[in-house]
């Protein structure tokens, strides 16, 4: 359970006690749609047209090299960080999907979700089940969490650093898929 840019997203909003509820249940549905696409054989896919993993790699490379390059810019700028101001919904909910549909890491992690449930036979569904309730629990803990915690997370110093933990996260992340 890697802090990524999806879930640094999740954390930022429940510090700013900003649409959490709507963050949650995007991440947390994008997930469930992720699992029946990889309980259903999503590698089959892949395998037919491998040049498709490429594509979302380097996309998402350039994608994870911005949001790093973001984060850094926040860390060195702390004055740039405002965690009091709402941001507009559309913007939130648009933020919120690029960083998962376009997050490399979500469609590796479909490939292994999907051979690991595959490998259950009759009962994949059970284990898709599993792993769906697993992400209403995982992002609605750290956005509910963060929200409950956002006295201590919103310290200028806290989120400074994570920005900086982000910033290297994503950007070693990135140059390790291009790097492929």
């Amino acid at each position: 359970m890697v802090i990524g840019a999806q879930n640094a997203f999740v954390i930022r909003q429940g510090i700013r006690r900003d649409k959490v509820t709507l963050v949650v249940a995007i991440c947390a549905l994008s997930d469930m749609v992720l699992v029946v696409v990889a309980t259903a054989g999503i590698g089959a896919l892949v395998a037919q047209w491998p040049s498709a993993m490429t594509v979302l790699r380097f996309t998402g490379a350039a994608f994870l090299l911005c949001y790093g390059m973001f984060a850094a810019w926040r860390a060195y700028r702390p004055s740039t960080v405002n965690l009091s101001v709402a941001t507009g919904g559309t913007t939130v909910v648009l933020t919120c999907l690029a960083l998962t549909w376009l997050n490399p890491h979500v469609h590796l992690d479909l490939l292994m979700l999907g051979s690991v449930a595959n490998s259950w036979g009759a009962d994949k569904w059970w284990f898709g089940v599993g792993s769906a309730i697993g992400s209403w629990l995982w992002f609605g803990g750290i956005g509910y969490g963060s929200r409950s915690l956002a006295d201590v997370l919103a310290r200028p110093a806290v989120w400074r650093g994570m920005d900086a933990v982000v910033a290297v996260v994503m950007v070693t992340i990135a140059v390790s898929l291009v790097a492929r």
